[in-house]
């Protein structure tokens, strides 16, 4: 019998271990493959679920209650969710909240997003956190019985996502301009200044509120796709580069990205990266990177900014990291994780760049980081006065 007493379980979670999780199916009818990983944020489902960075990854919250707050046009972080798929402890409940437009399970079946609910995320999240992130694979049977063998040999075929460029898919095709700022109640989205520096965002899998940070700082911003080369960057001008947030292994999407990145630093350009782009600023300083045991995946992560002593709580989605080891002598580590100690930022000791490891855009999360679009604007004016 189910949660309500009268459904079947119709949905199952399998990892590559063989590990079985029965529960009930929401969205999309369907079977989906991935890396399952664990998030501890509250609230924020939205912007989590349609954050390119999850690109290829299963999402197991450990909230309990998921949906609460419905979903509505405004919170979302890009036009389609790009997840795996979701999996929840409770059942997808009626939203209670003033912006809501549709329910969760609604958004999900329009977005064609596939759920398992009824699921003990706790145990589930001890075997990510004791074991690492794995493979896994759900499935919605809607009424029917999901077939646990096809899921596991799925499971444990799947490639994994080291060695894996994701941002490909992700990024935008085409230049664009960006023309909203961070949304404020009632007035919405800000205009941009147009007297404002130009920022250039080289799209992995950039988030809407990063572009609207931007605007809201005092940018004007263009996007182009992770894909572009160095001159055709620089033949737009800009006061300052930023390398976006996405999915997938550094290392792989730095295999075009990176010689991009270099060239920019030989120029001296203003650089800011945030999450891929901070690993693959690593790569192209000389660093390497490395998977993390189970990455970090939430929005109460303690940081601490080595350069002023301040703690931060920040909101993260990683799954690499910059390795310590053979740091070039002109890399200085700004900030750590109060968490494990991984490097969480950096700078260059003579030249107008530097990047973070978490999301400063706090989207969902805290709003503690902010100032670090500030610090780029300001890096921005120093460089160009």
């Amino acid at each position: 019998m189910s949660q309500s007493g009268k459904r079947r379980p119709d949905a199952a979670l399998v990892l590559q271990d063989g590990t079985v999780f029965r529960g009930f199916g929401a969205g999309a009818i369907g079977r989906r493959v991935g890396e399952l990983v664990f998030h501890t944020a509250m609230t924020g489902y939205q912007e989590i679920l349609t954050d390119p960075s999850y690109a290829g990854q299963i999402i197991t919250f450990t909230f309990p209650h998921i949906g609460i707050v419905g979903t509505n046009d405004e919170d979302i972080e890009a036009a389609a969710p790009v997840a795996r798929g979701m999996v929840t402890r409770a059942p997808l409940p009626a939203p209670s909240n003033w912006r809501a437009r549709t329910t969760l399970e609604e958004w999900l079946l329009r977005q064609e997003v596939t759920a398992v609910t009824g699921i003990d995320t706790r145990r589930l999240t001890r075997i990510l956190r004791d074991r690492g992130a794995q493979n896994a694979a759900i499935e919605y049977a809607a009424g029917g019985e999901p077939d646990i063998e096809a899921l596991a040999r799925e499971a444990a075929a799947w490639p994994g996502l080291v060695g894996m460029d994701l941002a490909r898919e992700v990024s935008c095709r085409q230049r664009y301009q960006w023309r909203q700022g961070r949304w404020r109640w009632p007035d919405g989205y800000p205009e941009p200044d147009p007297a404002g520096p130009h920022a250039v965002v080289l799209d992995y899998g950039v988030k809407r509120n990063i572009l609207r940070s931007l605007v809201s700082t005092g940018f004007r911003v263009t996007v182009v796709p992770g894909t572009s080369t160095a001159e055709e960057v620089l033949a737009l001008a800009p006061d300052g580069v930023v390398l976006s947030n996405g999915p997938g292994d550094p290392a792989a999407t730095g295999e075009y990205a990176v010689p991009v990145i270099r060239e920019l630093l030989n120029k001296g350009v203003p650089l800011f990266g945030i999450c891929l782009g901070h690993q693959m600023l690593g790569i192209a300083l000389g660093a390497r990177t490395t998977k993390m045991p189970f990455g970090h995946h939430g929005a109460n992560h303690p940081v601490k900014d080595l350069t002023t002593g301040k703690v931060e709580i920040t909101s993260q989605n990683h799954g690499f990291a910059v390795a310590d080891e053979n740091l070039p002598a002109d890399i200085e580590i700004t900030h750590r994780s109060l968490f494990d100690g991984t490097i969480q930022g950096l700078r260059l000791r003579d030249r107008p760049v530097f990047s973070v490891q978490y999301h400063p855009e706090a989207s969902p999360g805290p709003m503690d980081s902010h100032y670090l679009f500030r610090r780029f604007l300001d890096t921005v004016r120093q460089t160009a006065a």
